[in-house]
């Protein structure tokens, strides 16, 4: 490992390409900038859209590739990718051929980062998870940093981190995907089909996730779902002991449920750590992102500060987030739900019918069993969006729909499905937007459907 200083020092005299001019890599770019590197910046966005942050960059030194031909006659000595990316992409892969080494502002993270490392990831759960476990830090005592796929780039700060702090990390797929080293505590919360439109197959998803443990050293811990037979499966690759967590099992070692309550077995003993009655979080999938926080904090935290989180900690926004109650009816934002499997969880947080509202982005993810639990669990369904019909095919074909008495229907947009569900909703109903898709179709992101969702029912 070396020093922020050290890194940029050995880059003085290369030439080094930035693809990207999103949140993650501009304080990376500035940071090149200003310690002399000639870098060239590509990005497919055009001067148009990007013309304040295309002008500053250029203060800098900056060289600048815009516009749909961003990545044509790709070079450099060192490539730092978007993580939206895919080393995979032809015109990268060629460059890398061609004798250029590829990295990212993550993996700089990683090479330059003083302090103890944290990181989660897994296909639902990745941000609760990671907000849990930097919490129970911050209640110890302990000055932690959040950041990797929430929060701020990190990068700006590795300069002030010392030895004794914590850094805690949501890492994606994306990010992972060429990582070479891992952190020293390392949590997979689950695994299920997600991102094929970027993986392509769901060996090169798993494949990437892996790389979050597959460097780790011996003195290192490594925290998996013995619950998910893809997560289950990994532990015959850990190099360092595996610590498991279990809502279905109550295991000999390890993290689980017992006497409604969460308990941890090491080789110290049996405690019980927490009372599921101090969860404020609705949902069986909060108690899962509980436990792995908990097996990732056990020796670092003491149960006491655990407690005091749980008894506080409402959540993090657009996940399963009470907007408002209006004529009886309560209306959840549950916008992270971007894949087939986090809706499901969503819809089992409910012990009642719901009406839901989703649709939206096609990340090639099928659709079946979303349509088998949905006639389980909900008795009002308005779709918006690109997979509105492909949805609707799983609904209409899923065991239980001729009878189930379900109200269906496609609607134009957000706001159309929004209005549909106020329509069809009498007091004590439950109207949430949990998509099962990305927001990539008609919004930015999922932060800004969510956003947009939270003002439509305001404006109700």
């Amino acid at each position: 490992m070396s020093t922020i200083t050290e890194y940029l020092e050995e880059l003085s005299g290369r030439s080094v390409t930035v693809i990207g001019m999103g949140i993650s890599n501009v304080p990376l770019i500035k940071m090149l900038l200003r310690a002399g590197v000639k870098v060239t910046v590509r990005d497919k966005a055009s001067r148009e859209k990007v013309a304040d942050l295309a002008q500053e960059l250029e203060s800098l030194g900056a060289t600048l590739v815009l516009g749909p031909d961003y990545l044509k006659d790709l070079g450099g000595e060192l490539i730092f990718r978007t993580p939206g990316l895919s080393p995979n992409t032809p015109e990268l892969a060629q460059a890398v051929e061609n004798g250029a080494a590829l990295s990212s502002e993550m993996e700089v993270f990683f090479q330059t980062c003083p302090s103890h490392l944290v990181a989660v990831t897994g296909s639902d759960g990745k941000t609760t998870t990671t907000t849990i476990i930097s919490e129970f830090l911050k209640e110890a005592g302990k000055t932690v940093y959040v950041g990797g796929n929430i929060g701020k780039p990190l990068l700006p700060d590795v300069a002030d981190m010392d030895p004794e702090d914590y850094a805690v990390l949501e890492l994606s797929s994306f990010q992972l995907m060429t990582m070479e080293q891992s952190p020293n505590i390392a949590v997979i919360t689950n695994l299920a089909p997600n991102h094929l439109d970027y993986h392509h197959t769901m060996e090169e998803y798993t494949n990437a996730k892996k790389n979050i443990f597959l460097h780790q050293g011996e003195g290192d811990r490594l925290i998996l779902n013995y619950d998910n037979d893809v997560t289950r499966s990994m532990a015959a690759e850990a190099v360092c002991p595996v610590t498991w967590f279990s809502r279905k099992e109550r295991l000999e070692e390890g993290v689980y449920l017992r006497d409604n309550a969460i308990w941890l077995t090491n080789e110290m003993g049996s405690r019980e750590v927490l009372p599921l009655s101090d969860i404020q979080l609705p949902g069986v999938h909060n108690i899962e992102n509980y436990m792995a926080a908990i097996a990732a904090v056990d020796g670092l935290v003491p149960d006491k500060c655990v407690r005091a989180v749980a008894r506080r900690f409402h959540g993090v926004e657009h996940r399963i987030e009470l907007v408002r109650e209006l004529d009886g009816v309560k209306y959840y934002n549950d916008s992270i739900g971007t894949s087939p499997s986090r809706t499901t969880a969503c819809l089992e947080s409910f012990n009642q019918k719901i009406i839901l509202i989703a649709g939206g982005y096609d990340k090639g993810v099928p659709f079946t069993q979303l349509g088998v639990e949905i006639v389980g669990h909900v008795k009002a369904l308005f779709l918006t969006g690109n997979t509105a019909g492909a949805i609707r095919q799983a609904v209409e074909q899923a065991p239980g729909y001729a009878e189930s008495g379900m109200i269906l229907a496609e609607t134009e947009d957000l706001a159309a499905a929004v209005a549909a569900a106020r329509q069809a909703a009498k007091p004590g109903d439950v109207v949430v937007l949990s998509p099962a898709c990305a927001a990539f179709d008609h919004f930015k992101n999922f932060m800004e459907r969510g956003q947009v969702f939270k003002k439509l029912v305001q404006e109700l």
